[in-house]
């Protein structure tokens, strides 16, 4: 049967010590006695007596170098978030500019109807429809890096509760159909491995309504407010613009909602990473 390391240098030792005799052993391997003045014996002395180099420890990246604070970019999201509420506010006047035009020319069978009003009107509401989309863009880049920097930070504070691959927390956004789930998911391990925060290692349970708040207004938003583009896009008659209109100010209002909500999520989700690292285990670089 194969003997546990040591075993026989304590055997060895234990029966000179019986015979009142000490006998020095090799420094590395504890069994042979040694050949050399650093106290190595033939084998671990290597070639010609020249004492071996002991191997490298391995290198590993330590947990703490692996975390990095999303702070920064939560803040540009936010201030990001609130131009898009502003940018949403502004259509949403744009939007009842248009239907209280509409609406008095129709009260008056259209004879009230001034075309360069109504093209004035109309140049104002593109116009706030043109910068929604730039401002939505930069707001989903940033937002998707803090994203990215969160579930990185998330697979440090606890690997296993994290069901999808890091690069998911990109590329999820872009799958069609999926991309209005699986966001979610990987939200929700992200938030349940930065919620440990009790210094004695315990789970601390942190209600997931901002997350689930956060999501239900975003997908809504996006599906509600694709499909009130689109019927806005149809409209031809006077009264089917202005009914087309009112679907666009509920989308744009709507979108205000959304935004708050995303808020809140990033805002709680950057401090309990802030505190999860904070229990000096995984300090943020």
């Amino acid at each position: 049967m194969p003997r546990a390391p040591g075993v026989g240098a304590r055997s060895c030792e234990k029966i000179s010590e019986s015979r009142g005799v000490h006998f020095m052993l090799c420094s590395t391997c504890r069994i042979r006695p040694p050949v050399t003045a650093e106290g190595f014996c033939i084998l671990c002395a290597g070639p010609a007596g020249a004492s071996a180099p002991m191997p490298a420890a391995p290198a590993f990246a330590s947990p703490q170098q692996q975390l990095r604070s999303p702070d920064g970019l939560a803040k540009a999201v936010v201030i990001l978030l609130v131009v898009a509420a502003a940018a949403d506010l502004l259509a949403v006047l744009a939007g009842l500019n248009i239907r209280s035009l509409l609406g008095d020319a129709l009260d008056n069978g259209l004879a009230t109807l001034d075309d360069a009003e109504v093209d004035r009107a109309d140049n104002l509401y593109a116009a706030s429809g043109v910068l929604q989309i730039l401002v939505m863009l930069a707001t989903l880049v940033v937002f998707i890096l803090w994203f990215r920097r969160v579930r990185l930070n998330a697979e440090v504070f606890d690997a296993s509760m994290q069901q999808m691959k890091p690069g998911w927390a990109v590329g999820a956004w872009f799958v069609p159909v999926a991309n209005l789930w699986l966001p979610r998911r990987i939200a929700g391990g992200i938030w349940t491995a930065s919620a440990q925060t009790h210094t004695d290692g315990s789970w601390r349970t942190v209600s997931v309504a901002p997350v689930n708040l956060w999501w239900g207004a975003w997908v809504c938003s996006s599906l509600f407010s694709r499909y009130a583009s689109q019927q806005y896009m149809k409209a031809e008659e006077a009264q089917e613009v202005m009914d087309a209109a009112g679907r666009m100010l509920a989308a744009d209002a709507f979108g205000i909602v959304a935004a708050v909500f995303a808020i809140l999520f990033v805002r709680k989700l950057t401090r309990m990473q802030g505190e999860r690292a904070a229990l000096g285990v995984y300090p943020l670089s």
